[in-house]
């Protein structure tokens, strides 16, 4: 069963939501890139949005932190935010020229990591403000990221590989199948493998012990974008080409579904602790969903 539940939409027009993730506090908190604003969603259906000091600062990616509060790149303006689920707001710069920190996740350690777009590096920031940045491949163009067996992990969408990187910053590449296929976003499962989405190719691809495996979806144009991992392992997908999301079985079984707009851009989407799943649709809104199977 797949349902709608909910639609938001947001005071400040044109915000652009773009990322989701579940808080501290059990509240889905989104990103609006275009606003400038950290907005959080209550299950009751309010929204409250908190304005940036920067309004042309591209917050991005966001996840929650080990510190209890939500740390998100400001891609647009080149730092790390961070904000308490109060609303409480901080930045921190990122170094180098135009360096375009993208993806962002909790650390096994207690810091948090990130991906440079520009600058091909994944960089570890404490909660006190000290960076630690270890290279990738140049042009690699790291993209998301997720925390995995100990280490953290990456998409390079134009190295064609997932990277793992440990916490001392040791770095293996698993290079793609299908050439070409530029993943972007990256989930981990609760059995420790991971998902991503190949943008390029149109599939879905399931790194397990034994390897990668690609699943095709049923429009290759369709644009997968970004991945996160139901309660009960399977994988769901924005398809940001043809206004739709997707759920992938393990055992590699694709099923998709509508969005209420076809051209609303869907982007992040996350699961909240009662299951249901929110997705963040660049033209204006975020839907949240019963995927009960």
């Amino acid at each position: 069963m797949t349902r709608l539940i909910h639609t938001y939409s947001f005071p400040t027009p044109g915000a652009g939501p773009y990322a989701l993730t579940p808080g501290p506090d059990g509240n889905i908190w989104c990103t609006l890139v275009h606003a400038g604003h950290i907005a959080r969603l209550t299950a009751d259906g309010r929204i409250d949005e908190f304005p940036l000091v920067s309004p042309g600062c591209g917050p991005t990616l966001i996840t929650t932190g080990p510190d209890g509060a939500l740390w998100f790149t400001r891609n647009r303006d080149h730092r790390i935010g961070r904000i308490t689920p109060d609303g409480e707001a901080r930045s921190y710069p990122v170094p180098g020229s135009g360096p375009g920190p993208y993806g962002i996740t909790a650390g096994p350690d207690g810091a948090v990591w990130f991906t440079t777009l520009h600058s091909a590096t994944i960089t570890r920031l404490t909660p006190s403000g000290e960076l630690t940045e270890h290279a990738l491949p140049d042009g690699s163009f790291p993209s998301f990221a997720t925390t995995a067996d100990t280490a953290l992990w990456c998409t390079l969408n134009q190295g064609n590989a997932l990277a793992r990187t440990t916490v001392t910053g040791e770095t293996t590449l698993h290079p793609l199948p299908t050439l070409g296929a530029a993943p972007v976003g990256l989930a981990a499962a609760p059995d420790g493998t991971l998902w991503f989405a190949e943008i390029a190719a149109g599939s879905i691809g399931h790194l397990t012990p034994a390897g990668i495996t690609e699943y095709p979806l049923p429009d290759p144009q369709c644009r997968p974008h970004a991945v996160t991992v139901a309660p009960d392992g399977s994988c769901w997908y924005t398809a940001w080409a043809t206004g739709r999301i997707g759920r992938v079985t393990p055992d590699g079984t694709v099923t998709e579904f509508p969005l209420p707009t076809p051209a609303c851009e869907p982007h992040g989407l996350a699961f909240a602790p009662d299951g249901t799943l929110y997705v963040a649709q660049e033209s204006g809104e975020v839907t949240r969903w019963d995927v009960s199977p």
